[in-house]
């Protein structure tokens, strides 16, 4: 109970922690979709919650590995441990109640992955698709071109921020293309939103507008002078589509995608997509082989038909290429090089386009295939950085939150490299889904189980002289080796001598 209390509290400390640093590096990747905006408050609450829960994955493994190195490094250094040992206790029964509670949060850790985390994705990536899609904040700056109105660029020469009161205005009018913009100058003028935010209307005081008349059609223009319209006015309204409102995305666009299915969807998922694939394959295959095959259209034709009595024979017969070639003439070899030309490059072009079809199928297994196995290694990586980390606090014997987060860092990013490198793997189709997703783990079972090992026989893992012993027993068996090579070369040379 006393291991399992302060290994909980750690755990929990250590966890949230690790969630709110990932969580800074998420919002430091999409900080560019929430500044300027201008949403409301639970709209942020509601990101920041679903991005906290996106964070698990990644944060409840680090939290483990922590929280074990500096649980049992606490115990090692206050000599606890040493007694527990003293007093008949083997490491395995020391760690045997956190190995149940560690077996216990991977179970959680699976079902969370499971039915929690594909609804908080959807719900994340529909909320930054959706924030993505805001217009910003209208704050248009003084001396300087500002293009964020769709189809308008307006130049403010002066501003008075207490009234909002613009001065020495230019603004291009783009909407009709570049070709056909207005210019409008104005003395003063002032920007503001309509009642129902879906309009921005801008007031213009003393100032003209110039528009051209010449419609550009695409046509090259003959004439020398373009026909324009110059308007002189003291107050002009303009109406432009602006919507500030904040919209939601449909979370049904986000239905079909591998992020948003648990274990057993997934699995439906490929299989069905996997049945459509093979036919797709066969289908193509048997098309390709009885009318694109090396020309074998006719004679495959009369296979089909059963047709043994029409030319048969002469069918079955195999035809010498290069007779037939060289007995037509000039115009009729260059006809019938390019007719092959012809026929192999509509071929490769149906070829291509068949490999197109077949790799939007397997592209869409592998990413249904990646994410199942993900679920299932997040699990397994909580009980291996377990037997990471025990073993290696207790070797240390180094509390507090000096060494232990400092190899905890490092065992992350070695952990983050693999796992990142297996991903791409699979991802680019060049290993199997299953080992690029458990290529991490394959690599840090081996390093828990040798930990666990040195732990329980009290090895001196981290000792420098324990090191030198054993560099210099590999440097005397080295030297010793020397001289035996040594000496049967000098007994050959002898030999050679003599003879």
């Amino acid at each position: 109970m006393y291991m399992l209390r302060n290994f909980l509290g750690l755990l929990i400390l250590t966890f949230f922690i690790c969630v709110f640093i990932l969580l800074m590096q998420f919002l430091w990747m999409h900080v560019k979709d929430l500044v300027g905006k201008g949403v409301e408050l639970s709209v942020l609450a509601e990101f920041f919650i679903y991005a906290a829960v996106s964070m698990v994955p990644l944060a409840l493994p680090l939290a483990i590995l922590l929280a074990s190195l500096i649980s049992f490094g606490n115990l090692g250094e206050k000599f606890e441990l040493t007694a527990m040992k003293a007093a008949g206790i083997s490491l395995f029964r020391i760690i045997q109640p956190l190995v149940i509670t560690i077996c216990f949060i991977s179970l959680g850790a699976f079902f969370f992955s499971n039915n929690v985390l594909p609804r908080s994705q959807v719900k994340l990536w529909t909320l930054i698709f959706s924030l993505r899609q805001k217009s910003p904040e209208l704050e248009i700056p003084v001396g300087e071109f500002y293009d964020g109105i769709g189809g308008y660029n307006i130049y403010v020469g002066n501003k008075n921020n207490k009234t909002g009161m613009l001065y020495d205005l230019v603004i291009y009018d783009l909407t009709e293309g570049f070709k056909n913009s207005t210019v409008m100058l104005a003395d003063s003028g002032k920007i503001y939103f309509t009642s129902d935010n879906k309009y921005l209307q801008l007031s213009l005081f003393y100032g003209e507008s110039f528009e051209n008349l010449k419609q550009n059609s695409g046509q090259k223009n003959t004439q020398k002078t373009i026909p324009y319209r110059r308007e002189t006015f003291t107050h002009k309204n303009i109406l432009i589509d602006f919507d500030t409102e904040f919209n939601r995305y449909d979370e049904s666009v986000l239905r079909d995608q591998h992020v948003s299915k648990n274990a057993a969807e997934l699995i439906h998922s490929i299989d069905s997509v996997k049945v459509i694939a093979h036919a797709r394959s066969h289908d193509q295959s048997m098309e390709l082989i009885r009318n694109k095959y090396f020309g074998r259209e006719r004679v495959r034709d009369r296979q089909l038909k059963d047709s043994a009595v029409v030319n048969s024979a002469e069918a079955a017969l195999p035809h010498d290429i290069d007779s037939l070639f060289l007995s037509m003439n000039e115009q009729q070899q260059i006809r019938s090089l390019k007719n092959a030309v012809d026929k192999a490059k509509a071929q490769c072009d149906q070829v291509e386009y068949n490999a197109l079809l077949l790799d939007d199928s397997q592209r869409y297994i592998r990413k249904h295939a990646i994410e199942l196995h993900r679920k299932f290694t997040l699990a397994f990586a909580c009980l291996i950085f377990f037997f990471i980390g025990a073993p290696l606090g207790a070797i240390i014997r180094k509390g507090g939150l000096g060494a232990p987060v400092v190899i905890s860092v490092v065992m992350f990013i070695i952990y983050y490299i693999i796992d990142n490198t297996g991903f791409k793997m699979a991802h680019e189709a060049l290993w199997p889904a299953w080992a690029g997703m458990w290529l991490s783990s394959a690599v840090l079972l081996p390093i828990g189980v040798f930990l666990t090992y040195k732990a329980a026989t009290d090895s001196a893992l981290l000792n420098p002289e324990a090191w030198l012993k054993q560099i210099e027993k590999v440097k005397n068996y080295s030297i010793k080796a020397a001289k035996a090579v040594r000496k049967i070369v000098d007994e050959k040379r002898k030999q050679q001598i003599t003879q």
